[in-house]
This record gives C-alpha cells, sequence and structure tokens, in this order.
C-alpha cells in the first residue's frame, strides 16, 4: 500500500541539479511535486528544460518562503552556498524539512568560513544531518535539514571508509579524481568552455579544492594529510576518484570493503576498475581496490548530479520521511 502523499518543492530548478530533482519526484510514488521555483519565476519547468515537455509542464515561481511553507512538507534547495542559508533558517522555524544541496550545512562553522564565507545561520549548524546514509543512516531518520554532501567527498569518502582503520597513522592520503562538465554547473566561463573542454583534460584548484576539508572532516583525520587534486574531463556526467593509502598490513582488501558495504543497497563492489558508464544515472557508487604491498589502491565511481547531488538527496528525503530509502531511485544506468 502507498503511502499518503508527502507534498515537497524544489527551489533552484534552473541548474542541472534541480533538473534531476524534478525528473525523479515526477515519477516518485509518494512525493507530490507541488512547489518549483527559482529567483525570477514568470516560466514552466518545460520552457526552461525543454526535455521535460509532455513530462512536466508546472509553473515555476519567483521563489518566496512563505508560499512555499504553505504548501510543501518538504523543501529541496538546489541552489549555491551563501543563497541556500538565507532560506534555511525561516523554513525550519515554519516548521518545513529542507535537504540542501549547497556546502553551507555541511562544514563546522570555522572550517566553513575559512573556505568559503560568513556564515548567517550559526544556530542550525548543529542541526544539521551530514547526508551521507552510509555514515549518519539513523540520524538521517530523525533530521530536519540535511546537508547534501559534494559530490567529490561522496565519491572519495565511501571510497575510503572501509580502509581507514588499516591506514598507516598520519601517512598521506592521494585522491586524484575526475569530473564530468556537468559538474560546474549551467553558467559559462572559459574554464567549461566547449573549445577549451573538448579533447582536453586539466587539473584545477590542485591540492587546494575546498572540498578536501569536507572529506577530511567526515573521515576525522588532519587536512594536511589530504591531497586532493580534480581533474575536469570532456564528458557530460560523471566521476571517478583514484585514491592511494599507505597501509599498515597485508589483508584481503577486497573481502574487507564487501564486507563493510554487504547491506548497502547503493553500494556495488567491483572485481574489475569501475567506469563512469556503469553508474551513470543512478545513484550506485561502484568500488574497486587492489593492494601492493603497503600500497591500497581504491577507485570509486559515481554520477556527480545523481549520487553526487540529486538522487542522493532524495534518498535522504525517503529517509527523513519515515519511507523506503530506494523509493523511486533509478538503478538502472545510462548505458550506452
Amino acid at each position: 500500500m502507498i503511502a499518503n502523499k508527502i507534498d515537497v518543492g524544489v527551489v533552484g530548478a534552473t541548474g542541472y541539479t534541480g533538473l534531476e530533482l524534478v525528473k525523479i519526484l515526477v515519477k516518485h510514488p509518494v512525493f507530490n511535486l507541488v512547489y518549483i521555483a527559482n529567483s525570477q519565476g514568470g516560466t514552466t519547468i518545460d520552457a526552461l528544460h525543454p526535455s521535460l515537455s509532455g513530462v512536466c509542464e508546472d509553473e515555476v515561481h519567483c521563489a518566496d518562503v512563505d508560499a512555499m511553507a504553505s504548501v510543501c512538507d518538504l523543501i529541496f534547495l538546489a541552489l549555491p552556498h551563501k543563497t541556500a542559508m538565507d532560506y534555511v533558517k525561516p523554513l525550519l522555524a515554519k516548521g518545513v524539512k529542507v535537504v540542501d544541496l549547497s556546502a553551507d550545512y555541511r562544514l563546522p562553522q570555522d572550517i566553513y568560513e575559512e573556505f568559503y564565507c560568513l556564515h548567517t545561520d550559526v544556530a542550525n549548524l548543529s542541526h544539521a544531518v551530514y547526508g551521507l546514509p552510509e555514515l549518519f543512516r539513523k540520524e538521517l531518520q530523525s533530521a530536519k535539514l540535511v546537508a547534501n554532501p559534494g559530490c567529490f567527498p561522496t565519491s572519495a569518502i565511501l571510497g575510503l571508509l572501509p580502509f581507514m582503520s588499516k591506514r598507516v597513522l598520519n601517512t598521506p592520503i592521494i585522491i586524484d579524481a575526475k569530473t564530468g562538465v556537468s559538474g560546474a554547473g549551467k553558467k559559462l566561463s572559459d574554464t567549461t568552455h566547449f573549445t577549451n573542454v573538448n579533447d582536453n583534460l586539466f587539473a584545477y584548484n590542485p591540492l587546494a579544492h575546498r572540498h578536501a576539508p569536507e572529506i577530511a572532516n567526515k573521515l576525522e583525520i588532519e587536512l594536511d594529510t589530504v591531497n586532493f587534486v580534480p581533474h575536469l574531463v570532456p564528458v557530460t556526467r560523471g566521476m571517478i576518484s583514484s585514491i592511494y593509502i599507505q597501509v599498515k598490513e597485508s589483508f584481503d582488501a577486497e573481502m574487507l570493503l564487501r564486507e563493510h558495504y554487504k547491506n548497502e543497497p547503493f553500494i556495488r563492489i567491483s572485481k574489475t576498475p569501475v567506469t563512469m558508464k556503469d553508474v551513470a544515472g543512478t545513484n550506485f557508487c561502484d568500488i574497486y581496490v587492489r593492494q601492493k604491498g603497503a600500497l591500497l589502491f581504491i577507485v570509486s565511481a559515481i554520477d556527480n548530479l545523481m549520487r553526487g547531488a540529486s538522487s542522493q538527496a532524495l534518498v535522504n528525503a525517503n529517509l527523513m520521511m519515515g519511507l523506503d530509502e530506494k523509493m523511486g531511485i533509478s538503478n538502472i544506468a545510462y548505458v550506452p
């Protein structure tokens, strides 16, 4: 029996993650998408995203807290950092649950302000639950505010978690990550211009990217041991992280990986190196591991827009609202 419908909204419908949220929500058996908004309004969702023509043609409103709170039990905020916190505080005060896809509630105040900006809603930082179910499933079930993880941290943390007890203490962790261009969002820049990305590959913000402190914070390790280098690759969507750590002893790494994630519905363990294509359009994280002496190589693949943002947000919302976490989540990859 299907539960009573739960009314939800998406704020930030113009971007790629907003589009993915709408695509998932229109097919969800319990969540009822009743409110779609961006900063301007005055249009319809299929006008913003013609791929939704004949699928969802709802009005896009100019985002208004009172309006969304009057009709929604839960709101997804697909907004940039700093902008999102302006909505969280009044929405929580009105009793609306929030899944925030920005970075605004992922980190303690001091770390956030060092790498982002001044935080204007410090009181709610302690109420936020980091939205990685493999780490905080129990806490998510009673959460009113979820800080959806970053895409790079999702890929890196899930790859590293099973092996942290085997790592030689305080030795460097090297994360060599590749992401599709959609991770940069819709706004055009010289970096993401077709002529710069096509037939090209390059690192950006090496050893200085602000997702490194998120990885370190959630793994509870020193930031200076996390050596994170992201690369932009000429693909639309997908993310793959090649991770190298020094371990204390020889052990069956694949068996440990399988044991750690044996009850996790969205983790798949591979016997061969994983690919981005196999997880495209899904919430899966595929992981492969291999050991050579004291060196452990881990590679994890996710869809940056799905497991790295929108489908993970839906899993978190399912948990928050007492639903099966797998409800409405696609498990069929975009292959070929």
